[in-house]
């Protein structure tokens, strides 16, 4: 039997720890089955990201991307113009069986328009997720990358169901979320490795952890001040990793972050992990760690307008509240009376095996492609 080769397309840190799974599953099919895929990994460059040294894959156990393009920043369509360019001269070269793709960054798009033009199957994870918000970049590539893909491999039964409602069915699966698989074998070596509690002075349980990234807050200084505001009159020490567009956003004004807000630099994400496991209650416009949350039992407000993560929302781990003052506080203070609901469902992303999932389905897939 032939080898498959299966090209990988990332852009940004959180697609190489997802991708780190899946290539780890990889591994492990070929150590059991005899080499059956080779896995190439191709960096866009969409994000620089100076955590992203030797140390971040050694840490992490994450390979080396094979190919990085480097296309760096820029406007959405001159990003994934570039993109585009490169990756169809990359699958030209490599020949592969398979593209896999996540999320839904430009890099996701970018990957699966220049495969599908080249004939190429793509598979896509973290396929199905809507916000219903088409002024967000991220909603036009999920929707793009879904309609182009022939696998679709989905983190819930609720991407599922939007798929069917778009009248896609063909090539759908729910194997769970990959970042699940990523949350339980990385915080292991962040409890074995990470010291920011006591490089923070901090206790466990002893503060609320925030993360404001999202443009819609940190390009719109009404929003992000709705979102100080309502922080500064929080009792609970909030540690806030401050990232660079909101800092730029606050510009001289960073000195009116007062009260209990504690700034800090960007961490690396073994020392995120370790922050969100030991905090008290979570603050974010992050999907990802809304999910993170969720895996460590704990409350989180989410200062978004909405969520992907409706299941979240439905099980009463999570409330949407937006930028609104009044909204994030009665969310704090609800969360603090009653903690969270006892009947959560334990499971709603899956069992931590969904990476073993993903390469059984191309497996499959690949082996019936050949034979027709």
């Amino acid at each position: 039997m032939s080898i498959r080769r299966i090209v990988t397309v990332v852009g940004a840190r959180p697609q190489f720890v997802k991708a780190a799974a899946v290539s780890r599953a990889f591994a492990k099919f070929n150590e059991t089955c005899g080499k059956q895929f080779d896995e190439r990994i191709v960096h866009t460059g969409q994000h620089y990201d100076e955590n992203m040294s030797k140390v971040f894959f050694d840490e992490l156990n994450i390979p080396r991307p094979h190919v990085n393009l480097e296309v760096g920043s820029g406007s959405h369509g001159a990003q994934t113009g570039s993109m585009l360019e490169e990756l169809e001269q990359v699958f030209q070269d490599v020949q592969p069986d398979c593209v896999l793709i996540y999320g839904d960054t430009n890099s996701t798009l970018a990957g699966a328009l220049a495969a599908v033009k080249l004939h190429i199957p793509v598979a896509h994870v973290e396929a199905g997720l809507r916000s219903f918000n088409r002024k967000m970049p991220e909603e036009i590539n999920r929707i793009v990358a879904d309609s182009i893909s022939s696998l679709l491999l989905c983190p819930t039964n609720t991407a599922v169901r939007h798929l069917a409602s778009e009248g896609v069915t063909s090539g759908v699966h729910n194997v769970g979320d990959v970042m699940y698989d990523s949350v339980l074998f990385n915080t292991s070596l962040a409890e074995q490795s990470s010291d920011i509690l006591d490089r923070l002075g901090l206790e466990p349980g002893s503060f609320y952890l925030s993360t404001i990234h999202r443009a819609e807050n940190t390009d719109d200084p009404s929003r992000l001040a709705g979102i100080l505001d309502a922080f500064a009159q929080i009792e609970m020490p909030i540690v806030l990793p401050l990232h660079p567009r909101t800092r730029k956003t606050l510009g001289v004004g960073l000195d009116r972050i007062g009260g209990n807000i504690r700034t800090i630099e960007p961490v690396p994400y073994l020392d995120m992990l370790m922050l969100e496991k030991s905090s008290r209650m979570i603050l974010t416009d992050s999907g990802g760690v809304q999910k993170e949350a969720y895996w460590f039992s704990l409350p989180c407000v989410t200062l978004r307008d909405e969520t992907e993560w409706v299941e979240l929302v439905d099980a009463g781990c999570n409330r949407i509240v937006g930028a609104d003052t009044r909204a994030i506080l009665g969310a704090i203070a609800e969360f603090e009376a009653n903690g969270l609901p006892a009947d959560r469902p334990p499971d709603l992303y899956g069992d931590g095996h969904s990476a073993g999932k993903i390469v059984a389905i191309l497996n499959e897939f690949l082996q019936t492609a050949g034979a027709n």
